[in-house]
């Protein structure tokens, strides 16, 4: 079985997805139709930047949601569909639009005011988030609690492979830091972001968008959305939506989504927009599966000669 996985908020960079609308109508229509959305050229600022202005938290959300539709529409037009579809963060809204949860346009405007509500929801410079690398996910809990001092953090992102994204106060973040140290890390990186995502700190921004995910006109997902919150297969909209809702401070159970992806038979994961950091990913976690990036036109051939076997898969 094939799934096809949608990348989250960091893999943007200016230039992604103009060879896709250059080389392909359908690819370009989406550009189209994502400017008519927002009532802007996102489009422009996607294929010439500036960097700065991309890297915006309520642009580069709609942005990289752009790339990826515009890329998975590609691909189901040339007959390649999953069985299951599963996105990092923002990636589980545009795993909800392949799998014809809600509409392309509505998530553009959704996804912009989420990344917003995120903005908002802590002052600039009083929350962080630092990558632990080569500690188990035990321990940087661990680490956690004992630095917390009375302050929000908590792992964020439990992306495997050794490599858990912590978020809070900066403080304390800076703290539990020093801690993972101590109990073994083999390093701590700051990450460049501007707001500490997928924690207790945005519990505000999650009560600002939650009425308004309520309020989407949905359907039925034609296959079922692996979810971050709890890596269990959404299969009506209801719980696809009420998912997205938690999300937003919830932590990303990467590692177990496409463990369990896995033990439902998939085999063969397609990275479906812009960047590779989640096929990464799933090399280190299932390492004997099939991985492909598709963002770009020279990725299809590879693609497609890695899913052939498989083109019976349907939505």
């Amino acid at each position: 079985m094939i799934a096809f996985i949608f990348p989250g908020q960091g893999s943007q960079k200016p230039g992604m997805g103009r060879a896709l609308a250059d080389a392909f109508p359908i690819c370009r229509r989406t550009f189209e139709e994502a400017d008519a959305a927002l009532g802007e050229p996102l489009s422009r600022l996607i294929f010439d930047g500036p960097e700065d202005r991309l890297t915006l938290t309520e642009n580069a959300q709609p942005a990289i949601l752009a790339v990826s539709i515009a890329a998975q529409r590609l691909l189901e037009f040339r007959g390649l569909t999953p069985s299951f579809v599963a996105g990092h963060s923002l990636g589980e809204y545009s795993a909800n639009v392949a799998a014809g949860t809600f509409a392309f346009a509505d998530a553009l405007q959704l996804v912009r005011r989420r990344g917003r509500y995120m903005q908002e929801a802590v002052p600039a410079g009083e929350g962080a988030m630092a990558a632990i690398l080569g500690l188990d996910a035990d321990a940087v809990a661990r680490a956690c609690a004992e630095a917390a001092d009375g302050a929000v953090v908590t792992p964020a992102n439990l992306n495997g492979a050794g490599q858990v994204v912590i978020a809070g106060a900066a403080a304390a973040v800076a703290r539990a830091g020093e801690r993972a140290k101590a109990l073994g890390a083999r390093r701590v990186v700051a990450l460049p972001v501007s707001a500490p995502f997928h924690c207790a700190l945005m519990k505000p921004a999650e009560e600002r968008l939650a009425p308004e995910l309520r309020a989407l006109q949905t359907s039925t997902p034609r296959v079922p959305i692996m979810a971050n919150v709890d890596a269990q297969p959404k299969r009506d909209a209801r719980s696809a939506i009420e998912a997205l809702v938690r999300q937003v401070s919830s932590p990303v159970r990467w590692e177990a989504v496409v463990a369990r992806l896995a033990s439902e038979g998939v085999t063969t994961y397609v990275e479906v927009g812009p960047g590779t950091v989640l096929s990464g990913l799933v090399r280190k976690i299932q390492r004997d599966a099939v991985v492909r990036s598709f963002g770009s036109p020279d990725d299809l051939a590879a693609v497609e000669d890695a899913t052939a076997r498989l083109k019976g898969s349907r939505f």
